[in-house]
């Protein structure tokens, strides 16, 4: 392909992608594809000769985009936002044209010091504290890794490397696997399955600590298990609280959970991969309480700044101690600028060597959106969950689980587990919205959560008069059933049913 039809084929690709995104709302959310649906279509092998970029385009179009689950539909409310925007789209193109690696300053300048620039500016921008910035005069500063699966998994390795190295060190009698084989972590139960997995990698349990009523994981709690590990003669090494957890967004108590594991010099990672934008907003504050005591945090920037996965900011302390854990070199990674100056290498603040130009799109996104952009999103999106909240709220047949947390609300239609299993199996058979269900104290909800490029309030009144009008009709056949079994119970269930649906009518008609 020359520059020519390269040109003719990017021209192409970005119309694509303009009159998919434009009309993304002519899609059903939901594919209707069965499995092995693309894998037959597809075939068995590389093309011997190349196929014109047009045909690639068409088959885009008629076997991809309808096997796929549209992401950036604004229908989308399942999980958390997994955004973009057209600085990031064009960042992305930009980073894979350009192409360069930077795991070291001398691999790429350019790459490194714009990552110290945007991780800079999003630290100041999230007002955090000040020992997070490459400028500060301390140890700290900020990294891009991939995910906060990537960020977790860091923070418990380069933790369980400065236990290690540490007990050994106050108790030289014991060995090395002796020491480790004593390692003990913890989190809440509330908290994401990227914690969990994390410690399977690094080979040391996490206890996942019982949240209270309200989802929060506190300091007595995480006290009481680390008192119990030591008299056991297990060594506490990191506490990983979440603010914004998968479930409710629920957030722990870092203030708590920072005294104690101060008290017994216990590593705290703070995961706030969904709720850490919300830090920009000043009317958001409280969430920042105690930052200023946390080793280390995780953001995601493809959930609530409009980068496109994948793009999750990480914040350390002491980047030292990464750095001496993770540092493996080979005489042709050195340059001679290595260790002359604080600009980092930041092959030694990851799990892979290469890296990726994700700075590039975090830079165009930032420039292109600015900063009262970006808070004006995150506004956007919880006035949208506060509209969907009241719409819930309003009808009787439905009940709030768990106070509305930013753009998520956690509800659920009155009655038990079955009722909310059968709405949502008709929500994801007629495939117009899509939402998950959780479940916290044998109780399952839903969960319906803000996403999508350009979510408008009309997209809101679309979803919740597909979940009233789909309970409904489920209310309605189970009335039917009532009345053909005879069943008193369920005729005493049919009426109360009844008349929950003509009181939900009326007060809609109000």
């Amino acid at each position: 392909m020359d520059f020519d039809e390269f040109r003719e084929f990017g021209h192409a690709s970005i119309e694509f992608l303009i009159n998919y995104l434009s009309g993304i709302r002519e899609r059903d959310v939901l594919p209707s594809t069965a499995p092995y649906a693309v894998i037959n279509q597809l075939p068995k092998e590389i093309p011997e000769q190349p196929d014109h970029w047009r045909e690639v385009l068409k088959d885009l179009e008629n076997i991809i985009l309808p096997g796929l689950t549209h992401w950036q539909s604004p229908y989308f409310n399942a999980f958390y936002p997994s955004s973009s925007s057209a600085g990031s789209i064009i960042g992305e193109l930009l980073i894979a044209g350009i192409g360069v690696l930077g795991f070291s300053w001398i691999c790429s300048p350019a790459c490194t010091e714009l990552e110290v620039v945007v991780m800079d500016w999003l630290a100041k921008f999230l007002k955090l504290p000040a020992h997070f910035q490459h400028a500060s005069d301390g140890p700290g500063g900020g990294v891009i890794q991939g995910s906060a699966s990537e960020a977790v998994l860091v923070a418990v390795l380069a933790a369980r490397e400065q236990a290690v190295a540490s007990y050994r060190e106050s108790h030289p009698e014991l060995s090395e696997s002796e020491v480790r084989g004593r390692l003990v972590a913890y989190s809440s139960d509330q908290s994401n399955s990227c914690i969990e997995k994390a410690g399977v990698l690094a080979a040391m349990p996490i206890r996942l600590l019982p949240a209270g009523e309200d989802f929060v994981l506190r300091g007595d709690t995480l006290r009481g298990a680390i008192e119990e590990d030591v008299a056991a003669g297990r060594i506490p090494v990191i506490c990983v609280a979440t603010l914004g957890t998968t479930g409710t967004c629920a957030y722990d108590d870092i203030e708590s959970l920072s005294a104690v594991c101060e008290e017994f010099k216990v590593w705290l990672h703070v995961d706030a991969a969904y709720a850490g934008g919300a830090f920009a907003l000043e009317e958001c504050s409280d969430l920042r309480k105690g930052l200023d005591r946390v080793d280390s945090l995780n953001f995601n920037l493809h959930k609530f700044m409009l980068v496109n996965f994948d793009c999750s900011a990480m914040w350390l302390r002491d980047a030292n101690k990464v750095v001496d854990s993770f540092n493996v070199d080979r005489i042709y990674l050195k340059h001679k600028h290595e260790g002359q100056s604080q600009i980092p290498d930041f092959r030694h603040w990851q799990i892979p060597l290469g890296r990726r130009f994700r700075a590039l799109k975090v830079w165009i996104t930032f420039r292109t959106l600015g900063a009262e952009g970006l808070r004006n999103h995150v506004r956007k999106h919880i006035e949208l969950a506060k509209q969907f909240e009241q719409l819930v709220l309003k009808d009787s047949r439905f009940e709030l689980v768990a106070p509305r947390a930013l753009g998520l609300v956690c509800f659920r239609p009155k009655g038990d587990n079955d009722i909310t299993t059968q709405l949502l199996q008709r929500l994801m058979d007629r495939k117009k919205i899509y939402m998950v269900k959780a479940e916290h104290a044998g109780r399952q909800f839903l969960r319906f959560v803000v996403c999508g490029m350009d979510t408008k309030a009309s997209d809101i009144d679309f979803a919740w008069q597909e979940i009233e009008s789909q309970l409904t009709d489920l209310q309605a056949e189970q009335s039917l059933v009532a009345r053909k079994s005879g069943n008193v119970g369920d005729l005493a269930q049919h009426f109360q049913i009844h008349l929950s649906t003509e009181n939900a009518t009326h007060e809609k008609s109000q």
